[in-house]
């Protein structure tokens, strides 16, 4: 296992430990990380409950209504939040836990319709929305996005700028200090196009 330290000081790590065994984060604890992404609640639940709890834990999967209550208690950062429905969820738990939970709004970047996320219009309406502006226990730290699954590295540049464009205009109304792109393959274009967060599994632990 082996910790990237080659990247940028603004640029933080999110440990992609997705369907790694807790004995795994436990050896990258050790060497001194505190940063891991899950994508699915109820497997990051029960490595919470196992691990240290200096831990930040990021949900960086999609996430369903039903499943925010299991982990609204401790999670640190919400990745993918691409509807008002969802946020209201988040914010209710967070209140039911006497917490502000922070989040990320997802943005559809790629040209694939499987990718999640909003538009630019979806994004404004809900950031100007007056239920929006009611939630009192979410905080939104800035966007997330996902670049279409190619080789074609000119085309996730593209995609990449662009959400960086889209951040840039919002940052300073809405207080954005946080744009997560970039995974395993692509972070290092990611880093070039001005993401200052990345997603980073395969590289740290190894394939699946």
């Amino acid at each position: 296992m082996s910790i990237k330290t080659n990247l940028p000081q603004n640029v933080a790590l999110v440990a992609v430990s997705k369907t790694k065994p807790v004995s795994d984060i436990q050896e990258a604890y050790t060497a001194g990380h505190r940063i891991f992404g899950e994508n699915k609640i109820q497997e990051m639940t029960e490595k919470w409950g196992q691990l240290p709890k200096d831990i930040e834990w990021h949900m960086i999967g999609h996430v369903q209504s039903n499943k925010v209550k299991f982990m609204t208690e401790y999670v640190t950062l919400i990745h993918g939040v691409d509807s008002l429905k969802l946020l209201s969820e988040i914010n209710k738990q967070a209140a039911k836990n006497n917490r502000v939970v922070d989040c990320l709004l997802q943005m559809h970047i790629a040209e694939e319709e499987t990718k999640f996320g909003l538009d630019e219009k979806e994004l404004l309406d809900l950031l100007t929305s007056a239920d929006f502006k009611s939630f009192e226990n979410i905080r939104i730290k800035g966007l997330m996005g996902m670049a279409t699954f190619t080789n074609n590295h000119a085309q996730i540049e593209k995609e990449f700028r662009y959400l960086k464009s889209v951040f840039d205009r919002f940052e300073s109304d809405y207080h954005f200090n946080t744009l997560s792109m970039g995974m395993s393959g692509d972070y290092q274009i990611a880093i070039g196009c001005g993401s200052n967060m990345v997603r980073i599994g395969s590289s740290i632990f190894g394939n699946r």
